[in-house]
């Protein structure tokens, strides 16, 4: 059992890092974007574009509703990259380790 506890938590950790890093990668675009770095009509750019959109979008939009633009700067990812960090760092090992601990897994 506690194999599976381990692999589970594992899994959790993996995609809440690739959801990290698609929220930096989104936002890198989106700048690359507004300079006109790149163009959306590149339709590998649009893809990869659109394809970060539906993945960051759902976890963004709840605190870009809470969160206004400061100076026309979006700072929900920035909140968001930090909840993150601070669920892969203190809940996942502290959760895992209470679950562990009522399996007699240690």
């Amino acid at each position: 059992m506690a194999a599976i506890i381990h692999f589970v938590f594992f899994i959790v950790a993996a995609l809440l890092s690739l959801l990290w890093w698609a929220i930096i990668i989104s936002a890198i675009l989106s700048w690359l974007v507004a300079f006109d770095i790149v163009n959306l009509r590149n339709r590998a750019v649009y893809q990869i574009s659109t394809f970060l959109d539906r993945v960051t979008g759902p976890i963004l939009r709840p605190f870009q509703r809470i969160i206004p633009p400061l100076g026309g700067v979006d700072l929900s990812a920035i909140v968001v990259l930090l909840i993150i960090t601070g669920i892969q760092r203190f809940i996942l090992p502290s959760l895992q380790m209470s679950l562990l601990g009522l399996v007699g897994g240690y």
